[in-house]
């Protein structure tokens, strides 16, 4: 074959092959197609930042449409004041992000739930607490009252937090079987002031978008990483 029906060749293999995927030739394929793990749903939300250090990035929220994911939104987002760290070995308090793919067991917040809400939503009251103190046995759980053994100092009086947790969504970190010192209280929830101290925050608006977007039957979960590394989202 002669080197430029060979090159034409080759060119008509790779647009096949973009087709065959469902990208444009010369674009990579969606971000969860990319991924090692989407956690078998047919929705899934990403929060990627550029590097650990990060404390900002981007939420996007995905549907798997006819075997594709297509792209349902997106927002800018922000992570912890000391940006981003691998989930398995997070350490409490050190206000990083956990990176991973993670469940989105519940939706919550201080208002009632946006209109059109099908996920789970619980109402956020005044003895509305979430224990982060490593001796109770309610380490890393809602608790309505506070129980003996969880000291105030060491959880969230939820409806204290009034603009962040005017709605939020439960993230699955260290949540099912909980490690001590490992973190608590790690949500989706309302931008605050700045940075977070671990959890993805975005605006308000995107927050509602997002809690009537997902629908609890396609099982969505979220995905936290970076866009390389130890810790690149494509890893989870």
């Amino acid at each position: 074959m002669r080197p430029r029906a060979a090159a034409l060749a080759s060119a008509a293999a790779l647009v096949l092959a973009a087709t065959a995927i469902g990208a444009a030739p010369g674009t990579s394929p969606p971000l969860p197609d990319r991924m090692a793990d989407t956690g078998g749903g047919t929705q899934l939300i990403t929060a990627q930042a550029v590097r650990t250090g990060s404390t900002t990035g981007t939420v996007t929220w995905w549907d798997r449409r006819g075997g594709r994911w297509v792209k349902s939104g997106s927002a800018a987002a922000r992570f912890g004041a000391k940006g981003l760290t691998e989930g398995g070995s997070r350490k409490q308090g050190t206000n990083t992000t956990p990176t991973g793919l993670f469940r989105l067991p519940y939706a919550f917040g201080i208002k009632a739930a946006p209109p059109g809400t099908d996920y789970p939503y619980r109402r956020v009251t005044k003895n509305s607490w979430w224990c982060q103190d490593n001796d109770s046995r309610s380490y890393n759980r809602w608790t309505q009252p506070r129980p003996a053994d969880c000291r105030a100092a060491e959880s969230e009086h939820l409806i204290t937090y009034d603009t962040q947790y005017a709605h939020a969504l439960l993230i699955g970190f260290n949540y099912d079987r909980p490690v001590r010192g490992r973190g608590a209280g790690i949500f989706l929830h309302v931008n605050g002031r700045g940075a977070t101290a671990g959890c993805v925050s975005v605006s308000g608006d995107a927050m509602r978008r997002i809690l009537r977007w997902a629908e609890p039957d396609r099982r969505p979960h979220m995905a936290i990483g970076t866009q390389s590394g130890a810790t690149a989202i494509t890893r989870y």
